[in-house]
C-alpha cells in the first residue's frame, strides 16, 4: 500500500497494525523477509481494493500517483523489485494511456485489477480498450480479487460473514468472484477480439482448472453458443500459488496446464515468504518444473 492511493480508500484501507507495517514497508521489513527466504526479486502490485471502488474525479490522478511511486520504489531498488501498475478501470480510455505510460516511461510489467469496477463486471465492452492495450504492450492483466458485491454478500454469504468474516474473504467468496470475473471475460468473446491477450489468475487459478473439463463439457451441451472454454483457458490465462501452498492443488494444475503457466506467488503479507518457498522446495514435483514455477515462468512472460 502507499499513500498516494491509500489514503483515497478510507475503511477499506484498514488493516491490522501488523499487517498495516508490512503493506507499507518497502525496504526494511520486506527485504528482510526476502532475504530470509531466498528471494530475489518480487513483483509489487497495491493491496486490494486497489483504485476500483475510487470516484472518477479522484481516480486517474490516485493511479498516477500511485504508480509513480512504485516506479520510484523500483528504481531505487532495481535488483530486487518490479511492479504491475494501478488503473483506473471505469475512465477505460485513460485507463489504457495510463497503462501505456506505466509500461513504456515507468518500466512496469502490467497492471492489476482488484474485482468489481465501480459495481461493474469487467468483461463488459465498456472495458476492453484497456484490454486492447494490454495485447498491444504484450503485458499481462492479474485479475485479483476483492470483496463480493455487498447485494451478493447479503444474498449468499449473510449471516455467516458476520460470524466468520474469512467467508467472503480467503476462504470462499474471493476465490468465487475472480474466478467468475475469468470465466465472464471467457464467454464475452474478447479473446476472439484480442487473441493475445494475458490475463494472470492468482490462488491456482480460483478454482477453474478443477472445474476445467466439467464447464467445458457442460458449455458443449443444448443449443447454446458454443465456445472451445478449455482451449481459451489453456492459451490465455496464466495462474500464481499466492497463498495456496498445496501439493494435490499443484499437481492437479501440472495435470490440466502447461507447466510454463504456473507462476511462484506469495500473497505475502497474508502468508509467509519462507513458508512459501519451502513448501515448492519440498513438493515431489521434478526439479526443472520447480525452477520454471519459481522463476523462468515469470521471466518469460514479463519479458524479465
Amino acid at each position: 500500500m502507499h499513500p498516494a492511493l491509500a489514503n483515497h480508500l478510507g475503511h477499506a484501507a484498514k488493516q491490522p497494525k501488523n499487517i498495516r507495517d508490512r503493506l507499507f514497508d518497502f525496504t526494511g521489513i520486506r527485504i528482510s523477509q526476502m532475504d530470509n527466504a531466498g528471494i530475489d526479486v518480487q513483483i509489487l502490485s497495491h493491496q486490494s481494493p486497489g483504485s476500483q471502488r475510487l470516484p472518477d474525479e479522484v481516480a486517474l490522478e490516485a493511479c498516477k500517483n500511485v504508480n509513480n511511486a512504485l516506479a520510484k520504489v523500483i528504481k531505487e531498488n532495481s535488483s530486487r523489485f518490479l511492479g504491475f501498475s494501478m488503473l483506473p478501470t471505469n475512465l477505460p480510455i485513460a485507463a489504457a494511456d495510463e497503462l501505456k505510460r506505466s509500461v513504456e516511461e515507468l518500466g512496469l510489467k502490467g497492471a492489476m485489477i482488484h474485482g468489481l469496477s465501480a459495481g461493474r463486471m469487467v468483461d463488459e465492452k465498456f472495458f476492453w480498450p484497456v484490454f486492447s492495450q494490454a495485447e498491444k504492450l504484450n503485458v499481462p492483466i492479474y485479475l485479483h480479487p476483492a470483496l463480493p458485491d455487498k447485494a451478493v454478500t447479503a444474498k449468499y454469504y449473510s449471516p455467516y460473514d458476520e460470524s466468520h468474516p474469512m467467508l467472503t474473504r480467503a476462504a470462499w467468496g474471493f476465490g468465487v468472484e475472480a474466478g467468475t470475473q475469468a470465466i465472464r471475460m471467457i464467454l464475452s468473446g474478447i479473446f476472439d477480439k484480442h487473441p493475445n491477450l494475458k490475463i494472470i489468475l492468482g490462488h491456482l487459478g480460483e478454482a477453474l482448472p478443477f472445474w476445467l473439463p466439467r464447464i467445458q463439457e457442460s458449455l458443449s451441451r443444448g443449443n447454446g453458443q458454443k465456445i472451445n472454454f478449455e482451449q481459451i483457458f489453456k492459451s490465455n490465462f496464466w495462474i500464481t500459488t499466492s497463498g495456496f501452498f498445496s501439493d494435490t492443488a499443484l499437481e492437479l494444475c501440472l495435470k490440466v496446464l502447461d507447466r510454463d503457466r504456473i507462476l511462484f506467488a506469495v500473497d505475502w503479507p497474508y502468508a509467509s515468504n519462507q513458508s512459501g518457498v519451502n513448501w515448492l522446495k519440498n513438493s515431489q514435483i521434478d526439479n526443472e518444473i520447480k525452477a520454471a514455477i519459481f522463476f523462468e515462468n515469470a521471466k518469460k512472460l514479463l519479458r524479465i
